[in-house]
């Protein structure tokens, strides 16, 4: 470990310990080691007794920085895990981190439009609307037409930050998969990697600007869901420029009933919208905390959703998908063996497997869990359970679904917050049981054929010419295989007539020898001879 390394870990620490984060760990027998070791080490104590435990919770994770700011966030969705003074603290992390001076972000600004904000803007508000942990908002009016934007910039000298904390994950990760083989099932090594892309894409804001503008087309005309726009021309690297939205945080449960919001129908709502960019786009919203979410105002009977930063996206490729939604139906449906044989097939599980054992594990976990009605499960704790049962059987971890399995715990905890009664499979499972219809049934070869029949079309008038190149290809290879037979018949001749020759020159030298041995002259210079000429003939045989 380097000593920048050792720094940043030993000042991790000293932050921990001096909010007195060491209260989480549990009354348990098995931390005692842990804890004689920290009071031995580090003499530091809780320097802000006098705070709630979440408010000093919050605050660390904030003066270490966006890499914990950002998993503080992920934790404020799951309010089934944590209480509500830990939850609602964690949710100030969305949009209410400590913001940076509003002159230094103006600077910025400039430094990217390449001059002055009046130029652009009137009515330029230095104080900011919302601060994250990546970046923060201000709001200004457009010149050109007056209507109202928001404008994002990059925190500065944020970089080395997450550069530093991302580094010591890597160390971490790395010693963990040396010293702990049951570690490597998880590969934490490329859960770090994907972690650390996810990151820097955010502090590329024209990556965010693109992902918006795609999930927008994706949804133009929705009901369910309203992506603001995106003025590209004046937006850069370290500057976004967009559309301002007048809506309700979705956190703001209070104001949502005030305003007459469908509550079950807007966490329904929510599902949809996260299958659908799943299974239909392949590109789903992966950072949907309640300080990216909004809700629209307007027709509060049919709600609107509205999504902001879109700097962190996922994707899954087609065979993922499938595999996805055939183990979610076969979970919905207690088909165990069929999850069993999934994981198998999929590869998450080595191919040596025993199914009968598996099967008969997944059971054992779910079946208590699907006791309970399906609105008081937790997607949460099933697939916590799930994973606890697979890494028995070897499962890893697969990087390409962990923003997946994140952004479906925020849909979760999101949905409940809103609406406590959420069954979450009830309303996934019709989806779900519709595209993969779609995926493998009649309507599956039909959008086949409409999705190729452009191609077909223009390959059409082509198929004489494509026909007669084929026979003609398929003249000349055959061809080929006729000289090559022959080619080969010759060789295997040549070789006989090789062995022949050698094994005749083999025996007349031997014979050479005996004559000789028994002093009988002239013949074994002759049988020599003779031999030697026929070694000469089988290795001009070899040759051709």
């Amino acid at each position: 470990m380097t000593y920048s390394e050792f720094k940043r870990l030993y000042q991790i620490t000293t932050v921990k310990l001096r909010y007195g984060l060491d209260e989480f760990l549990p009354d348990d027998p098995r931390v005692k080691a842990p804890k004689m070791a920290r009071k031995s080490l580090f003499w530091i104590k809780n320097q802000h007794a006098d705070k709630p435990l979440g408010v000093r919770l919050r605050l660390a994770l904030q003066e270490l920085g966006p890499v914990w700011i950002k998993f503080g966030q992920m934790m404020s969705t799951r309010r089934d895990l944590f209480p509500p003074h830990i939850a609602d603290q964690l949710a100030m992390l969305q949009d209410q981190v400590a913001p940076f001076d509003g002159k230094l972000a103006k600077q910025q600004m400039e430094q990217s439009l390449g001059g002055p904000l009046e130029t652009w803007f009137d009515d330029f508000d230095e104080t900011p609307l919302a601060s994250a942990s990546i970046a923060q908002v201000h709001t200004a009016t457009l010149k050109s037409d007056g209507r109202k934007v928001v404008l994002k910039v990059i925190r500065p000298d944020i970089l080395p930050v997450i550069q530093a904390d991302i580094k010591l994950m890597y160390r971490m990760a790395r010693i963990l998969s040396r010293a702990l083989p049951e570690a490597r099932r998880l590969r934490p090594v490329e859960v770090v990697r994907e972690y650390e892309k996810t990151l820097l894409d955010e502090l590329n804001l024209m990556r965010e600007a693109a992902n918006g503008i795609q999930l927008r087309r994706n949804f133009e005309d929705s009901e369910m869901l309203y992506v603001p726009e995106v003025y590209t021309d004046l937006s850069s690297e370290r500057l976004l420029v967009m559309e301002r939205i007048y809506g309700i945080q979705v956190s703001d449960v209070d104001a949502l009933v005030a305003n007459g919001t469908d509550l079950k129908l807007l966490s329904e709502n929510a599902v949809n919208i996260f299958f659908t960019q799943v299974f239909r786009d392949s590109f789903f919203h992966a950072d949907m905390h309640p300080g990216n979410i909004f809700v629209a105002r307007e027709n509060p009977e049919n709600p609107q959703w509205i999504a902001l930063d879109c700097g962190i996206v996922g994707t899954l490729n087609r065979e993922d998908k499938r595999y996805l939604a055939e183990n979610l139906l076969a979970f919905f449906n207690r088909d165990y063996r069929k999850v069993a044989e999934l994981h198998v097939d999929s590869g998450w599980v080595p191919k040596d497997t025993n199914i009968d054992d598996f099967e008969f594990a997944i059971r054992t976990v779910c079946e208590p869990i699907f006791e309970k009605p399906l609105a008081e499960i937790s997607f949460g704790h099933v697939l916590l359970n799930l994973f606890n049962t697979a890494r028995r059987f070897n499962m890893e971890v697969q990087p390409q679904l962990v923003l997946l399995q994140k952004t479906l715990l925020y849909v979760e905890g999101l949905g409940r917050q809103l609406y406590p009664q959420l069954d979450l499979w009830d309303t996934a499972k019709p989806f779900l049981e519709d595209w993969m219809s779609r995926q493998v049934g009649p309507q599956a070869v039909i959008d086949g054929v409409k999705s190729r029949a452009p191609f077909w079309a223009e390959k059409l008038p082509e198929l004489p010419e494509l026909l007669y190149d084929s026979l003609r290809q398929g003249n000349a290879l055959n061809q080929r295989i006729d000289t090559l037979y022959d080619n080969f018949m010759d060789s295997r001749r040549d070789q006989s007539l090789a062995r022949f020759y050698f094994g005749i020159g083999a025996t007349l030298v031997v014979c050479s020898a005996i004559l000789f041995s028994n002093h009988i002259e002239t013949y074994p210079a002759v049988s020599a001879v003779t031999g030697v000429t026929f070694w000469l003939l089988g290795w001009r045989a070899c040759r051709k």
